[in-house]
């Protein structure tokens, strides 16, 4: 496979410039098609799933005040093209299924200020696609760098801005889910309470009543809390070397595998098929690959869509024989 062989055909836009029409790659689980969101809800295969994706699991692009090359509108226009882009994906949903949207902090532009649009998107978009808010999730990495850097790094008038919020949503205020798949390990002080066998119970300050035998059952591991701690480092070191190699930018703003893990086996099973409209760099399709599920991913940007091979270790071994090939 070379740079070249991406698209199979050409597409006409209404504007009559042409578009790919082709599915950049395929993987025993999953496909990759290279084009814009609105692109992909109006052929193949997106146009056939109507009620029959599991769960669609994005990061798309933040109301940030500055534009990025990844693309991203702001204010008015964001809100807009958010509410309607989601009223479209949430008719895939199947009935019991989900929709996940992990949506950073905005600022107001020139201003040490925070801008409510995420929260007015949020609100929008559930009126609009007549979504249930399942629940709210802060997703925290310790690792990420100061910002914003005028208030935080120059004036030093602010602290940085290290969470994003996740939005659970889903048709249905009843959709599939079971946190027993997403269990983490007991702490030591539990550890150790299980192995005694008996605790404190009775009767709280708050009110609540503690059985006898309530803490006594070992389940495995303890339900996590909805704020979620995770970095996003070494996930990224070969694919960063991969986009190096064969002289494509690689994506700056990257999904958490650790994110995308959580949520596809708490919301999903071995065999459902999960949906990223906005890919990047494929965070979600290389994690619902290695947990069994189908996928699909839409990204309109060619050196994003070749960069995210490297998350796949067999079709990025593909690339570098036809290329190593073609240049002999």
């Amino acid at each position: 496979m070379s740079r070249d062989d991406w698209r199979e055909q050409d597409g006409i836009r209404s504007d009559g410039s042409q578009y790919s029409d082709s599915i950049a790659y395929k993987t025993d689980l999953g496909l990759m098609l290279e084009a814009t969101i609105e692109e992909g809800l109006m052929r193949p295969p997106l146009d056939s799933l109507k009620a029959k994706v599991n769960l669609i699991f994005t990061s798309p692009p933040f109301p940030l005040t500055k534009k990025k090359r990844y693309g991203n509108l702001r204010g008015a226009a964001y809100l807009k093209w958010m509410t309607k882009i989601i009223k479209r994906l949430a008719r895939l949903i199947t009935p019991d299924g989900s929709l996940v949207i992990e949506i950073g902090n905005a600022w107001e532009k020139g201003q040490p200020v925070m801008s409510t649009l995420p929260i007015e998107t949020l609100l929008a978009v559930l009126k609009g696609a007549d979504l249930y808010l399942c629940q709210q999730f802060i997703c925290h990495n310790p690792a990420r760098l100061p910002g914003p850097a005028q208030w935080v790094n120059i004036e030093r008038i602010r602290i940085k801005d290290s969470f994003t919020h996740v939005w659970w949503m889903s048709p249905t205020n009843n959709p599939k889910a079971d946190n027993r798949n997403v269990l983490i390990p007991y702490s030591k002080s539990m550890r150790r309470l299980l192995k005694k066998g008996k605790y404190n119970a009775g009767t709280r300050p708050s009110g609540h009543r503690i059985g006898d035998e309530s803490f006594l059952k070992n389940h495995g591991g303890a339900i996590p809390a909805n704020v979620l701690y995770y970095a996003n480092t070494s996930w990224n070191v070969d694919y960063s070397k991969w986009c190096r190699e064969i002289g494509v930018p690689p994506h700056p703003a990257r999904m958490s595998p650790n994110l995308a893990e959580f949520f596809i086996k708490f919301l999903t099973d071995v065999g459902d098929l999960v949906l990223d409209p906005f890919a990047g760099s494929n965070t979600t399709g290389a994690v619902a690959e290695s947990l069994g599920r189908k996928w699909i991913a839409i990204e309109p940007k060619s050196d994003y869509v070749l960069g995210s091979l490297g998350r796949f270790k067999q079709l990025s071994l593909g690339f570098k024989r036809d290329k190593t090939k073609n240049e002999k």
